[in-house]
């Protein structure tokens, strides 16, 4: 059973949560308490840092100090709506004058 540190308050719910960090790198809210139900291994790696990787067919048993865990955005009544992506190519300024074969500066 895992500790209490580390445990905040979700913005929308106030659930308590667990920010955790993917195989990719990138944050991942989970429920602070271990559930049955969840699809992710969750486990605190060599350094202090909580990690989480996905049950799958493969990998679908715990291993280790793993523990059972289920992403919050899954049972969150108010989840914070996604936001737009940004795009790899910003577009160009739309203040191309007529007959001028430049972009505005």
């Amino acid at each position: 059973m895992p500790s209490d540190h580390g445990v905040v308050l979700c913005d929308g719910c106030l659930a308590r949560i667990r920010w955790a960090i993917t195989a990719h790198g990138k944050r991942q809210a989970i429920n602070a308490d271990p559930d049955e139900e969840g699809n992710l291994a969750a486990y605190t790696d060599h350094t202090g840092t909580l990690r989480v990787r996905v049950l799958t067919t493969e990998r679908d048993r715990l291993e280790g100090a793993e523990w059972q865990a289920m992403p919050h955005v899954a049972t969150c009544p108010t989840p914070r709506p996604r936001l737009p992506r940004p795009t790899s190519r910003p577009g160009r300024r739309a203040t191309h004058r007529p007959g001028s074969w430049r972009w505005a500066r």
